[in-house]
């Protein structure tokens, strides 16, 4: 039996309107997770300043994020949610971590490789070292499991990586090896333009991704110009695999009506694109519009948005002031 405590950590970067990614591979596993696990869920603004960002928007973005995971369902009186900012062990503990992870790790990560482009030498040193800094994220609070997407598998694995190296540097059994949990078709959703791209903020299409906040035209005109072709729906999941766009619609309304993408391409194959398209305009409608109006309700509110951030930063500090404490003697800093 493991000594540690079971615990989920997870986050969600603060920059922009939420998406439907960021709801079906992170906020609706939080929800479903918060009835099995203690749960700590992090408003990650640190992460979020490794490329540029307006401070209006981002105080803005911070409350926004938050009110999108109380309008999903996470219940913030029994579960933890905070801003990473308000609790300086990430921080403080990133540091230590920067000096027990290795270049060659970072430097394989290929998220970083991904974002830098051709542009490597001129991106910030924190968007290199964002890595360490997640990892920091999910030992400060000992999380044993941690809920992630198909791109994030490779950090987890680096976060694994670095507790066992600071274990086996300093001869303790501190830190735990967190493990990951995937859920579903739909972890990792794709851009409606183009099924080889994550669905994504940045995208300069907005036709590309369905917000939190699209109304219910809005939403329906998106999956209607999805990107498509004018052949039927493929019988089989070898030939989906060949279609992406086909494979992304359909990942999607699996996981908006739980079931499997097998029970989702029997109910269309062979079938045109519009009737898919119709009935997942219409589950995503049904989704969407109560957290669309809910997270409406809560922004006009902000005061207590700020509470419920405040009152969550105390709980998490709770957990991981005590932890960095011990890091700090078991390196030598006490």
């Amino acid at each position: 039996m493991s000594k540690f405590q079971e615990r989920v950590f997870s986050g969600v970067q603060p920059t922009g309107t939420l998406h439907l990614g960021n709801y079906l591979g992170a906020i609706k596993n939080f929800v479903e997770l918060q009835n099995r696990y203690n749960c700590v869920y992090c408003v990650v603004d640190q992460h979020a300043i490794t490329v540029d960002q307006d401070p209006r928007e981002l105080r803005s973005n911070i409350l926004e994020v938050l009110a999108s995971f109380i309008a999903a369902g996470v219940d913030y009186k029994k579960q933890i949610i905070f801003q990473q900012s308000s609790v300086p062990a990430h921080s403080q503990l990133a540091w230590v971590f920067n000096c027990v992870s290795r270049i060659g790790w970072l430097n394989r990560m290929t998220q970083f490789k991904d974002k830098a482009g051709k542009n490597r030498e001129n991106v910030s040193v924190g968007l290199m070292v964002y890595p360490n800094l997640m990892a920091a994220d999910i030992l400060a609070y000992l999380a044993t499991h941690v809920p992630v997407g198909d791109d994030q598998k490779q950090h987890l694995e680096l976060s694994r990586d670095i507790a066992q190296k600071f274990n086996n540097d300093f001869g303790v059994e501190f830190f735990p090896q967190p493990e990951p949990l995937i859920y579903g078709s739909a972890t990792r959703v794709m851009s409606l333009r183009d099924g080889n791209k994550k669905m994504s903020k940045s995208d300069p299409s907005d036709f590309s991704r369905i917000l939190l906040t699209d109304d219910d035209d809005t939403i329906s005109a998106k999956i209607r110009k999805a990107k498509s072709d004018s052949e039927l729906i493929p019988n089989s999941n070898g030939d989906l695999q060949n279609k992406p766009e086909c494979l992304n619609l359909i990942n999607i309304l699996a996981a908006t009506t739980n079931q499997s993408a097998d029970q989702v391409l029997s109910n269309y194959a062979g079938k045109e694109y519009s009737a898919l398209k119709k009935d997942l305009a219409d589950s995503l409608i049904q989704v969407i519009s109560p957290i669309r109006g809910e997270i409406s309700n809560l922004l006009n509110n902000r005061d207590e948005l700020n509470a419920i951030l405040a009152d969550g930063t105390e709980k998490a500090a709770a957990i991981a002031n005590p932890i960095i404490e011990e890091v700090y003697k078991i390196v030598g800093f006490k």
